[in-house]
C-alpha cells in the first residue's frame, strides 16, 4: 500500500464542503460527515479509555473494536463499500457474553464512575449510543449499503457497560449506583 495522505491541508473544504473517498464533494454538516464525526470520536475515547493500561483480554477487544469503528469510517466515507459483515457482531457478543459471565446480577442502576478506567469505559459507552443514534438519522435519510454497522454500535455500547463494571471490580472500586431520591 502507499502512501494514504501525502498531504494533510489540502484546503479543499475552506469553502463549506468535504470529499468522500469516491471523489463526490458533500456539505461539511451533511449527516454522513456528523455520523463519521462521531464514529471517529468514539475511536479515539476507545483510545483513551486503551491508554489506562488495562487486562490484555479487554485491550484485544478493544483494539479490535478500533479496527472495526475504522471500517465503519470507510463504509460512510465510501458508500456502498462493504468492510463489516455479521461475524463482527457475533464477535461482540461473544465478548459479552465471556465478559458478563463473571459479574454478578445487577440489583441497583450503575452510576458512570468508579475507577478512571471503569469511568472511561462509561463515556465510550455513551459517545456509542450517540454515535449509533447518528448513524440511524444518516440511514434515514440516504440508507446505507451494509446496516451491519448500525448492529455492531448497538452491541459496542452494551460491551462497554460490560467492560466498565469489569473494570471497576478489577481495581477493586465500588460499583458506585443510584439510589431514588438519593
Amino acid at each position: 500500500m502507499g502512501h494514504r495522505l501525502s498531504k494533510i491541508a489540502t484546503r479543499t473544504g475552506d469553502s463549506g464542503t468535504s470529499g468522500l473517498a469516491d471523489g463526490s464533494r458533500l456539505p461539511k454538516t451533511d449527516a454522513r460527515f456528523t455520523a463519521m464525526g462521531d464514529v471517529d470520536e468514539l475511536n479515539s475515547h476507545v483510545g483513551v479509555l486503551r491508554a489506562h493500561g488495562l487486562p490484555a483480554a479487554i485491550d484485544a477487544v478493544l483494539e479490535a473494536v478500533q479496527h472495526r469503528l475504522f471500517d465503519i469510517g470507510g463504509e460512510l466515507a465510501l458508500p456502498g463499500h462493504r468492510a463489516l459483515d455479521d461475524t463482527h457482531v457475533l464477535a461482540l457478543d461473544q465478548a459479552l457474553a465471556d465478559l458478563n459471565a463473571a459479574l454478578p446480577p445487577l440489583k441497583e442502576f450503575i452510576l458512570p464512575g468508579g475507577s478512571p478506567a471503569a469511568a472511561s469505559a462509561h463515556l465510550v459507552r455513551a459517545v456509542a449510543r450517540r454515535a449509533e443514534r447518528t448513524l440511524w438519522r444518516m440511514h434515514q435519510e440516504a440508507p446505507l449499503a451494509n446496516d451491519t454497522g448500525l448492529r455492531y454500535l448497538n452491541r459496542l455500547s452494551d460491551l462497554m457497560f460490560v467492560i466498565a463494571r469489569q473494570l471497576g471490580r478489577g481495581d477493586n472500586a465500588p460499583e458506585p449506583t443510584w439510589r431514588k431520591n438519593g
